[in-house]
């Protein structure tokens, strides 16, 4: 499993690995029931602070991304593609919530609105 760590990105490096993780989740790079490097190795490899994984380990835990069992280690959750599935729903509704308060305060209309997000949603197909 190769992270690559930022010092140049806004991103604190605990979301780093975070976003890293789940995107070989999703990539299939990591498959359900795959053991991952505990904290410890991982921060040791990463030249970071054991809190600075463990921060990421909690909040992939919470997403229900990886399970922990204490003296056994942290493994990809059998429901990670749900969840990712889940996450990427609620990021999409925050930006159409965005673009429809956009939308209103420059009195754009809705029939537009819906053809603007028609047209980008159909241009890769």
């Amino acid at each position: 499993m190769e992270i690559i760590i930022s010092t140049n990105n806004n991103k604190p490096i605990y979301e780093q690995i975070t976003s890293q993780i789940k995107a070989m989740v999703m990539s299939g790079e990591l498959s359900q029931g795959e053991a991952i490097p505990s904290m410890r190795a991982l921060a040791k490899s990463l030249h970071v602070s054991v809190i600075t994984v463990q921060k990421a380990y909690e909040d992939l835990q919470r997403d229900g991304f990886i399970e922990t069992t204490v003296g056994r280690g942290s493994f990809i959750s059998a429901n990670s593609m749900d969840f990712y599935q889940e996450e990427q729903q609620r990021q999409t509704e925050q930006y159409l919530q965005q673009a429809a308060e956009i939308g209103r305060n420059c009195n754009i209309s809705l029939e537009k609105l819906i053809e603007l997000l028609t047209l980008f949603y159909q241009e890769d197909e």
